[in-house]
């Protein structure tokens, strides 16, 4: 982060959310990188159960999601008090999901990563190695509740490579 370039100082926890495949992982690192934040892949979190589930090509339920928001929540949390802020990647679907995160960081800022079915789809089936099917991305999509009015946060679209997503969001975070 160049010397010009400053984060407004109430902005200390980013979630980066968006289905499977929409580019999460690689905005926030960049986003991270760029911030000099700690970032936190969410889906490390995840139990040897859920990852089991989901290679199966299952969809996890709220069920299997609330735990796991949870050890987000907590280590989000934690990391942002030993941090300068974090960046996180988290799929954070459902406003109630968001919820959760914000019962451990309330002020947290959500970067919405929106693209359509065909773009994300064809994103993955470029990637072999990801758990995720088209079954589960169609699960994704049926859940996904976009960021409310009311919810701190900005929409950003997955057609812009990701260097121009960072630099719109680190414009927007500015005080």
């Amino acid at each position: 982060m160049t010397s010009e370039e400053r984060v407004n100082p109430s902005i200390r926890s980013i979630v980066v959310m968006g289905v499977a495949g929409s580019g999460k992982s690689t905005v926030a690192r960049a986003l991270a990188t760029r911030l000099d934040y700690g970032f936190i892949d969410a889906d490390s979190l995840h139990s040897p159960e859920n990852i089991a589930k989901m290679t199966a090509g299952h969809p996890l339920d709220d069920d299997d999601r609330y735990p796991w928001l949870h050890a987000v929540g907590r280590r989000v949390e934690s990391d942002t008090v030993d941090q300068h802020g974090t960046v996180t990647a988290c799929s954070a679907l459902k406003r109630a999901y968001r919820d959760v995160l914000r019962l451990y960081v309330p002020d947290a800022f959500f970067v919405y990563l929106d693209g359509s079915f065909e773009v994300v789809k064809a994103r993955i089936e470029t990637r072999p190695h990801e758990i995720i099917s088209e079954s589960l991305l169609g699960s994704q999509f049926a859940i996904l509740e976009p960021l409310g009015e009311d919810e701190r946060g900005t929409r950003v679209d997955i057609r812009f490579s990701p260097e121009a997503i960072v630099d719109d969001v680190a414009a927007q975070l500015a005080p």
